[in-house]
């Protein structure tokens, strides 16, 4: 590798002269798009010249099972101005100054911007993006929001030629979507999944697709960041990358070096629906286990616990004995689901599923999506003290009514109130007899710091149901008393759990 310390001004004359050849080897090659930039073929040396060749040989090897993706839908214009002009975005409902509309998924590069000043008629509309294939035999993935309401499907080979394709199956969840095309005694070229938990930040990517309906393009970067979550589901992981990508290059692979796929394009963040520079790609670890289970079964069969969860804060662990920020708090089982069958509850902090450890609510959700419907899972959880196994048979998510409960807690407060002595709370009881309501908090209160808000009802504290004042008084004497620094706090408002943890008072 060379010496980039030296002072020699000929080796550094000829260290610029090698790293100008890499940045002009930038340019479009072969009418494929990447998501990363050239990387030197061999070490540089001072000693002969530098021989650039790019990524050239990875596109030529790629690029024909590289295609693009034609939907024919059914489109429903509104009054609404369309601001991003994409179409099947999980986003759309949303406000538009919400802060998730600068997540834009790539839709329909054919689509103007500012349609449809009033309401129309349903018409047929074409929507492209990309996708690759993993068999010879004609399977191809692409993201679920390429074909979100299409009726027909066509494949664009990376020589022109157009097959008819038809949809496997779909998951919402992890926006990836399988699709198939009938060979006709041809072998397709096809690229495989590589690992990408062996690429690093900072390593080299290419990505290939087809943006603004072009046909193939390739451009280049790097991995600029890992385990991204941009908030558009609970199986958020993406790896971010920096290369050109743009609306039309939904579902085209990000390649590693090999030539193996390491992700699958799916959104960008940019104010203006244009690239700047920040993509998100699934990574192939996930994407790998949805597309076999797509194509054996049509559809992801995921396992399901059941709970609300919760990161576990420093004062969380402090607050219930555990040492470490490992694992997740259930604010709530919800009701009639396998954890609650099993006897999880509330307040309960679930450390490991199987034997091995949950880092964090995320890692939960996907351990256990990781099984299958019907199979029963050891869930270690945390509760008075002590580790404790609960076997459990999980449901299938694709049950789950996703609806949220309406049901409004609100009631009236009755008069007499108390004051929580060196909390800064004033507290009275519920008139259901379940729980303690908070009156008032006094601004300079940690208590206050913490988020305890009016209206808040303490539910329970360190696991212990409380329905008056004395019983919170209680519970936070036998906190001081077994040496615990902070009592945990379980507060309900609008039929939302939470945990909170203030420290215990001395004296």
């Amino acid at each position: 590798m060379p010496d980039f310390g030296s002072k020699s001004p000929k080796r550094n004359r000829i260290i610029a002269g090698a790293l100008a050849a890499g940045v002009a080897g930038l340019a479009f090659t072969g009418g494929v798009m990447t998501n990363t930039s050239s990387v030197f073929a061999e070490p540089v040396s001072v000693q002969t010249p530098v021989q650039n060749t790019g990524f050239a040989d990875v596109v030529q090897k790629v690029s024909p099972a590289v295609v693009s993706v034609r939907v024919k839908e059914t489109v429903t214009p509104t009054a609404d101005d369309g601001d991003d002009g994409d179409m099947g975005s999980p986003f759309d409902d949303l406000p538009k100054d919400h802060p998730l509309r600068r997540f834009f998924q790539f839709g329909n590069p054919n689509m103007p911007r500012g349609a449809t000043p009033h309401r129309q008629a349903p018409r047929q509309a074409m929507a492209q993006g990309s996708g690759f294939f993993i068999s010879d035999d004609g399977y191809l993935v692409t993201n679920n929001h390429v074909v979100e309401n299409g009726s027909d499907f066509t494949v664009v080979l990376d020589d022109g030629t157009e097959l008819p394709a038809k949809l496997i199956g779909t998951d919402k969840r992890t926006d990836l979507a399988v699709l198939k095309v009938d060979p006709k005694g041809r072998k397709f070229t096809y690229v495989e999944f590589g690992d990408d938990n062996a690429a690093r930040v900072g390593d080299w990517v290419v990505a290939v697709g087809n943006p603004f309906g072009l046909g193939g393009s390739v451009t280049a970067g790097i991995i600029s960041a890992r385990g991204r979550d941009i908030g558009a589901g609970p199986y958020d992981d993406f790896l971010q990358i920096d290369a050109a990508v743009n609306r039309g290059n939904s579902g085209g692979p990000a390649f590693n070096q090999q030539g193996q796929v390491i992700g699958v394009n799916t959104a960008i963040f940019s104010p203006s629906g244009g690239n700047v520079g920040i993509a998100f790609a699934i990574p192939a670890s996930t994407a790998k286990s949805v597309v076999q289970s797509l194509r054996e079964h049509g559809n992801v069969q995921r396992g399901w616990l059941g709970v609300q969860i919760a990161p576990v804060t420093e004062d969380i662990s402090e607050a219930v004995g555990l040492k470490g920020t490992d694992g997740a708090i259930v604010t709530l089982p919800q009701t009639d689901t396998p954890a609650a069958k099993a006897g999880i509850q509330t307040g309960d902090v679930i450390t490991a599923v199987n034997g091995e450890t949950v880092s964090g609510p995320r890692e939960l959700a996907r351990k256990v999506a990781d099984y299958r419907p019907g199979t029963k899972i050891d869930v270690t959880v945390w509760r008075d003290n002590a580790a404790k196994t609960i076997s459990v048979e999980l449901g299938d998510l694709s049950t789950l009514d996703e609806s949220a409960s309406a049901e409004n807690n609100a009631g009236g407060v009755p008069a007499d109130p108390s004051s929580l002595s060196g909390y800064g709370l004033t507290l009275t009881p519920s008139e259901d007899g379940q729980g303690v309501v908070v009156t008032d908090v006094d601004p300079s209160s940690t208590a206050a710091d913490k988020g305890v808000e009016a209206g808040d009802v303490i539910v329970s504290v360190n696991g212990k149901a409380v329905a008056s004042q004395g019983d919170v008084e209680k519970a936070l004497r036998d906190a001081g008393t077994s040496g615990r620094k902070a009592a945990l706090f379980q507060l309900r408002n609008n039929d939302q759990n939470r945990f909170v943890a203030l420290p215990v008072q001395k004296g």
